[in-house]
């Protein structure tokens, strides 16, 4: 792709793309994905991704066998020990952790919230809570919700928009009274990769936990929670790891913690015995405790099969991808769409860029209404940004470059 200069006919742009998809090691992935009619271009990979053909029949195949042959027999043969089976293969494909340390339970808020609440019952004596300003809203809303339900107080970081929290920053917010600090590993605006093994470790110099939200790094990004030393983490699994809407999120409890950290919502399946219909709860061992309700199994099933072509094609492979997706989405910018008043707002160096790049634009609201017409799929946040979401394993090059044809055809309009 060429870089910033004067405009350029689109058959430059579409032979760039060309060169790409030819290039790419991955371009045979894209046929695995069901792809719609309707859909010219998907830009919006980092909320919700497209689903695999192998998922539409392994739905059927459950609804057909499994569902229908086993009934409840089935909670006895395998899906009992699915949270744990699940969370594992998680882990160790896509968030660099050890068995036992992470399982599938509730939406993102409801994990966030249980593991929020145990973070600050293992600091007792801590009253504050650090979040930062610029955080996803459900993370900034249970942090506000959890402090005055406890009489916590909350401490604000105000990283810059365009970028994300440092650890300068954090070590500044930190102090002898805080329990917990919560921050996103890529931040959901910007598309900025917080260091999460420094930050990490200037909490834990204050005697402080930290619980990162991975929803936008999971799947996209090697994350490494072992290795960096985390105490917690949540993520939702429809984004990079194709779920599928409303499908459940994951929880990461470091080992180190299981017997300290206890979750707040006691549910009859994090109980030790589930079965044993006892007077008083006692929670299971391990991760498993945080489990409360029944695990809903249907929403584990289509996460099974992005996980095993992730396993297959390894998180590098992605993560190179992903980084040259991006990097055509700033050429684009800097050839085409900067002289007509869109700028960037995410960070250029590839070790601080997530898996998604957004476009700020004091029209992008109306854009993006009228892109959804014309079947070009980006989304748009408050107040004036464009993300354009880059899902490596379903995005081909000449599909972005008719999105950003689009985008740039609403612009000279």
């Amino acid at each position: 792709m060429p870089g910033p200069g004067p405009h350029r006919p689109l058959i430059d742009v579409r032979q760039g793309a060309a060169e790409l998809d030819a290039a790419d090691p991955l371009r045979a992935c894209r046929a695995l994905f069901i792809q719609h009619p309707d859909v010219v271009a998907y830009l919006d990979g980092n909320s919700l991704g497209r689903p695999l053909v192998a998922t539409r029949d392994r739905m059927r195949r459950f609804v057909d066998e499994a569902w229908a042959g086993r009934l409840i027999r089935a909670w006895d043969e395998e899906w009992m020990d699915f949270p744990t089976q699940v969370g594992d293969t998680i882990g160790r494909v896509v968030l660099g952790a050890a068995p036992g340390q992470t399982v599938v339970a509730d939406s993102t808020t409801v994990v966030l919230y249980k593991l929020a609440r145990a973070a600050v019952a293992a600091r007792p004596g801590r009253r504050e809570v650090v979040v930062d300003e610029e955080n996803f809203p459900t993370d900034r809303f249970v942090v506000e919700g959890m402090a005055a339900e406890l009489g916590l107080t909350v401490r604000r970081i105000s990283p810059d928009q365009f970028g994300g929290v440092t650890e300068d920053q954090v070590r500044g917010a930190v102090g002898a009274q805080t329990a917990l600090v919560l921050l996103s590993h890529v931040a959901y605006k910007s598309g900025y990769i917080a260091d999460m093994p420094a930050i990490t470790a200037a909490v834990h110099e204050g005697g402080a936990l930290v619980l990162w939200d991975v929803s936008h790094s999971v799947g996209a990004i090697d994350v490494q929670l072992d290795a960096a030393d985390a105490d917690l983490a949540v993520g939702c699994t429809y984004k990079y790891l194709n779920g599928g809407p409303g499908s459940p999120a994951f929880g990461y409890v470091a080992q180190r913690l299981h017997g300290l950290a206890r979750q707040p919502i006691q549910g009859w399946m994090g109980a030790a015995d589930p079965f044993g219909m006892t007077d008083s709860y006692e929670p299971a061992r391990g991760i498993r405790q945080f489990i409360s309700g029944t695990p809903p199994i249907l929403g584990m099933l289509p996460m099974l099969d992005m996980l095993e072509l992730i396993d297959r094609v390894g998180i590098a492979q992605i993560r190179r991808k992903s980084l040259l997706l991006t990097q055509f989405v700033f050429d684009y910018c800097g050839a085409h769409l900067a002289p007509l008043g869109v700028t960037v707002a995410t960070p250029r160096e590839d070790g601080f860029r997530g898996g998604h790049v957004t476009l700020e634009h004091p029209n992008a609201r109306e854009m993006t209404a009228q892109l959804w017409k014309q079947g070009v799929i980006p989304d748009f946040r408050p107040p004036s940004g464009m993300r354009i979401g880059l899902s490596p394993l379903s995005t081909s090059f000449a599909e972005l470059g008719d999105g950003l044809e689009a985008i740039r055809g609403l612009c000279e309009s």
